[in-house]
């Protein structure tokens, strides 16, 4: 078992015969990803990677059983061309463009009100699940098979959690990008609640940042639910107050959005705290021999 994908998963990838599109499908077939085909409207019908094209998702759906959806559509139709993967049938969707407006993102939640799809991102590195199947742009050769499981708002920190985990001898069940805008898809909450009933995951790390309210959120609901440990790390210690960072959600609005305050409530929280990046890794590390966890 895994989150949300995994050896089983039948991907698709929207935009199919684009330039990235084309680079991170060739790299997801290499760890193993069961790529079946991709949708680029006004190409059905032909081939690209030695795999079928076609104009719709519905077609690739009916022809290839796709059940997950990589997004590489410019930021002004990536809306429309989720609402299609779900019109379709696709029960995971990760879309990857920066920049989605924040209308269409709202649009959209309304739209999946009720419906059987799990939506990640947008601005998201995607979703990894190490020797079984990437659906993104992490750089899978830092991924090994392992039980830590991790969701974050922010790539980079992802990369950077992995590689220092990687460095103590442990691996990764699957990783989430939330995404760093201000409506995401999916949300810290939700990965959690996949990661507690994973059996292959047996301890998360939950990266997230300034601005918002849904880490302290999920810290809570973890506490209250979870038996399985949370380390925590909060990015954007030094950022200004009302001055956005990076990422178009990492805004502090009042005093609970800081890091430090969300920091704070984490460990009152009763999770496992890193003040700082480059020690997340041993703070995973310390946390795993506490609960008695093997590294794997």
């Amino acid at each position: 078992m895994s989150v949300f994908v995994n050896k089983n998963s039948r991907v698709i990838f929207q935009g199919f015969t684009g330039e990235h599109a084309t680079f991170h499908a060739e790299d997801a077939m290499k760890i193993g990803t069961n790529v079946v085909g991709g949708v680029t409207p006004g190409k059905g019908g032909t081939t690209h990677l030695g795999l079928p094209v076609f104009d719709t998702v519905a077609e690739a759906v009916a022809a290839t059983g796709a059940d997950v959806s990589a997004v590489f559509v410019p930021p002004p139709f990536s809306a429309d061309a989720l609402m299609e993967a779900i019109d379709a049938g696709i029960k995971v969707a990760v879309t990857i463009a920066d920049g989605v407006p924040v209308h269409d993102m709202i649009r959209l939640q309304r739209y999946r009100t009720g419906k059987d799809a799990i939506i990640v991102g947008p601005n998201t590195p995607g979703i990894i699940t190490p020797d079984e199947c990437k659906v993104g742009i992490m750089p899978s050769h830092i991924y090994r098979k392992g039980n830590v499981g991790i969701v974050s708002r922010s790539g980079t920190l992802n990369y950077e959690a992995t590689e220092q985990m990687a460095a103590l001898g442990l691996g990764i069940s699957t990783s989430v990008g939330i995404g760093g805008d201000p409506i995401n898809g999916t949300d810290f909450m939700t990965v959690l609640r996949a990661f507690e009933a994973d059996p292959e995951t047996e301890i998360v790390v939950m990266i997230g940042e300034i601005g918002g309210p849904q880490e302290v959120a999920a810290a809570r609901w973890a506490k209250d639910t979870m038996k399985k440990p949370v380390v925590g790390f909060v990015a954007g210690l030094a950022a200004p107050s009302g001055r956005r960072m990076g990422h178009a959600g990492a805004i502090i609005s009042n005093e609970d959005d800081t890091a430090i305050a969300k920091m704070d409530a984490m460990e009152a929280l009763g999770l496992y705290v890193s003040r700082n990046p480059a020690h997340i890794g041993q703070t995973v590390a310390r946390a795993m021999k506490e609960n008695g966890i093997a590294i794997k």
